[in-house]
């Protein structure tokens, strides 16, 4: 009889089990399983994001929301001209022109990116005006620089004396080759990537790329960058290109990238790393992954770049892979005081 009952009840929970459709099942098979989420955080790439961080976890802090932290957050090496790879102070183009790409993306899939935009420090800040204030996701060169002065934002000249004497000295033999890890003698250390052996800048490689997550469980990442060094003029990298330099996805998770943009941008990357997250795969897993194809589709071409994933879940689970070793990345939570994490590497 104590069988009986036993049958009756374990058959009456499988069959309200079976009652669910399978997404609803596995949805809370996942929630039960899942530990207690890491909120807020917030993660950016290189050793300038320590004080990027330090600017978004004011907002986040008392409560903000990712977006503002994100964007408040890469205001900071955007308007420090001894960061020559971001914003004011960066590294011109061949001719001489300083121009800047940028992206922004909040927990509701919404977007604003520029490209070549000169003459205005702040990209990013350019970037959510073209999510929030306009139909359209991308504004680039003449059109960018329109817009953002219409919008208020302040014109002003973005080549630095230090900037510009190091292009004049480039412009003696004007070699373009990417090197990697090199040694940055007037800082006293080795850099984690530099496009181009450029002496006398304190830092040396290039994006800031930032996600966050916010004590309401939101997520949102921005990018910001003034490109590779020396390109040819009109050049746009991965920095404001969604699902390259970028993405968000609330449901799953947000990813960014860093160096040579071109290798991202022919495998979607973030958007990539961003979908092996959504497949089960944390955010180390994925990133790994993503830079495994980049290797496996190009292996000369890899070994000779440096290219970089960092990503966040839901959960606040981090993660970072690259091509090289030297990558780093600043996390900020409760949990991790702000500080410098080495991301693990393919070669």
């Amino acid at each position: 009889m104590q069988d009986r009952r036993k049958f009756l009840k374990w058959s009456a929970a499988g069959a309200a089990l079976l009652s669910l459709d399978r997404p609803a099942l596995a949805a809370a098979v996942t929630r039960r399983q899942r530990p207690e989420a890491v909120r807020p955080l917030v993660v950016s790439t290189w050793d300038f994001g320590i004080p990027a961080n330090a600017a978004a976890w004011e907002v986040l802090r008392s409560g903000g929301r990712a977006l503002d932290a994100v964007e408040a957050g890469v205001k900071v090496p955007e308007a420090d001209p001894q960061i020559q790879t971001i914003g004011l102070g960066g590294f011109p183009d061949r001719d001489g022109h300083v121009t800047l790409d940028a992206c922004i993306m909040d927990e509701k899939g919404n977007a604003g990116s520029v490209g070549c935009l000169e003459h205005i420090v702040h990209a990013i800040s350019v970037a959510r005006r073209v999510m929030e204030k306009t139909p359209h996701v991308m504004l680039v060169g003449d059109g960018a620089l329109q817009f953002a002065l219409e919008q208020g934002f302040p014109r002003q000249h973005l080549l630095t004396p230090a900037s510009e004497k190091a292009w004049r000295k480039w412009l003696q033999t004007s070699k373009y080759k990417p090197e990697i890890n090199i040694e940055n003698k007037a800082a006293g250390r080795k850099t984690a990537f530099s496009p181009l052996r450029l002496p006398g800048n304190r830092y040396n490689h290039d994006t800031i790329g930032m996600l966050a997550l916010d004590a309401a469980g939101n997520l949102s990442g921005a990018c910001t960058t003034s490109g590779l060094a020396y390109k040819m003029h009109g050049r746009v990298g991965d920095s404001p290109i969604l699902g390259a330099g970028l993405f968000v996805d609330n449901e799953i998770g947000a990813a960014t990238s860093t160096g040579v943009g071109e290798a991202t941008m022919r495998i979607c990357g973030t958007h990539t790393v961003v979908e092996l997250m959504r497949q089960g795969h944390s955010p180390e897993e994925a990133c790994r992954m993503t830079v495994e194809r980049v290797v496996k589709k190009d292996p000369d071409y890899a070994r000779s770049i440096q290219l970089g994933f960092l990503a966040i879940n839901k959960q606040g689970e981090i993660g970072a892979w690259c091509l090289q070793k030297g990558f780093n990345y600043a996390v900020y939570s409760q949990q991790t005081p702000n500080r410098l994490i080495d991301g693990k590497s393919y070669f």
